[in-house]
Formats: C-alpha cells, structure tokens, sequence
C-alpha cells in the first residue's frame, strides 16, 4: 500500500476507501471510443416487428459499461424491451416502463421466449374484468390494442387512433408452404348487438380474409351466436374451423384461445437465450 502511494497508484473514495489506479495504456486492447461501426444492424432473425426496435447487442455494449451485475437498469420508454431484455442477459435487476399495452404486451412474450422459466410482475395492465372494463371506459384505443394483444395479433395500423373501418387487429397465419392468411379482429368495449357480428362479416369478405374473431367486454346474445354459426366454416390446412368466432375478455381470461390453423404471432418470437452474470468491462 505505501508502495502504491508512493506510485500515486492510490485514490480515496468519498467514504475513505482506497482503490487502485489503473491507466488504460497498460491495459490490453482499445479504448472504446464513441462511434461504434462494429454493431451490426438489426437483421431479419432479430427483428420482432416493432418499429423503433435496436439490435440487442447495442444495448448489451451500453449497459456492460455503465453497470454491473445485480444493478438496476431503468428504462423509462421500453418499446419493445431491448434495454430490459439486455438488462436481463446480464444479470441485471431492470424495470421498463411504456405508455402503451401494445409495448407491454410484446415485452412480455419476448421476455418469456427468450428466457426460459422468467418471472417478473406487470403493473397497470388489467388482471380482470373490472379492470378492462376501467380500461375501456378511459382509453378505448389503449383497450383496442390490448385487447387484440391477448389473442396474440397485430394491431391495426400499427397503433394509429382513427377510424378503422372494422378492423382493429389482425392475426396472420399459414395455410401453405408459401400462402399467408389472415384473420380479421375486432374489439367492442361498449354494447354488443346482432349488428357487430354482421358487420365483421362483411368486413372479412371485404377484406377476403379467412376467419373473423369478436372480442367484447359483454356476454354475446344467443342471435349474435346464431349469426356467427351461420357464417359456416374455415376449411384450412389442419381442419375445419368457425369462420367467425367470438370471445368475451372474460373467456380470455380463462385461457379461450382462437382457433387458428398453423397460428403465427403477430410479433416474431425472440431467440432463446442464455444469461450471463459476468462483466464484460472493469469498471
């Protein structure tokens, strides 16, 4: 220690404690400078779909610097997770934070295909029926886009408020090795009536989509099942299924899923990865 002093090797933290001082001419390789060419682009395996989306490894650089293992990452506009799913990989706490459900949404499903067996808690989304209907009666486009994110489709427009004409979400699936279908979605968060489920079938014959799907907050009346009945059946690469299908947020809730032949999420799944608790740098 006296040694070190002498070699004014030593600094004193606010506390009194001693570190040992380290220039970066003795250490191996090159300091990193500030514009980083190295970091490829976002390619198509890594891409989830959303559209302020940043490569992974970007945001691994960035928090490998600035961190260490077991700190608190925040991040207070997570999009579509980046900085929480580098935070995680490295064996970092993290809490992200959006405005949107649809950013949740997809946050939570990266976060699960990529790490096996993750628990983490989600705050502010509805965990009942009470709480969509609250929901609902604040922000019908955030119930919208939540809504469609339980039966895994993409929302219509990527997230734009406006008129929709009848489509508020869709779900893309395969009916061959080279066919993509969709299913059309649509979300009533007030009354429902016969005329909701007329009017999805219209829009999937407009839109020659192959199955509509009907989510609402309300029990559905015995003509609007009546109606969806009569709208036949998908005859689809694994079977037949109802061309028109209709879901209470209630039945979603109990796990109720949409049949969808060969279903394809409307995000792509996230890698599966491994953490890692090690520090890439000294710091």
């Amino acid at each position: 220690m006296i040694k070190f002093a002498k070699d004014q090797r030593l600094r004193h933290t606010f506390e009194g404690m001693p570190e040992y001082v380290r220039f970066l001419d003795e250490m191996p390789g090159v300091p990193l400078q500030d514009v980083w060419i190295d970091i490829r682009p976002l390619m198509g395996h890594e891409r989830l779909g959303y559209p302020t989306e940043k490569p992974v490894a970007l945001l691994e650089r960035i928090l490998s610097a600035s961190s260490n293992p077991g700190d608190v990452v925040l991040d207070p506009f997570c999009g579509c997770g980046t900085t929480v799913h580098a935070a995680e990989k490295l064996g970092r706490q993290w809490i992200g934070i959006d405005v949107t459900h649809l950013s949740i949404s997809l946050i939570e499903k990266r976060l699960k295909d990529a790490f096996e067996g993750i628990t983490f808690e989600v705050h502010g989304a509805p965990k009942d029926l009470e709480g969509a209907r609250d929901l609902s009666n604040r922000d019908k486009y955030q119930f919208q886009w939540w809504a469609v994110s339980l039966v895994d489709a993409v929302p219509f427009g990527g997230k734009k408020k406006g008129a929709d004409g009848g489509i508020d979400g869709h779900i893309f699936f395969r009916s061959g090795a080279k066919t993509t279908e969709k299913a059309i979605v649509s979300v009533k968060g007030g009354g429902v009536g016969v005329k909701d489920v007329r009017e999805l079938i219209a829009v999937v014959d407009r839109e020659r989509a192959k199955i509509g799907v009907y989510i609402s907050l309300e029990p559905h009346t015995e003509p609007m099942k009546k109606e969806a009945a009569g709208a036949g059946l998908y005859d689809g690469p694994t079977g037949k299924v109802p061309k028109i299908q209709l879901f209470t947020i209630e039945e979603l809730f109990a796990g109720k899923k949409p049949q969808i032949p060969l279903m394809e999420r409307g995000f792509k799944a996230a890698a599966r990865e491994q953490r890692n608790d090690q520090p890439e740098f000294d710091l």
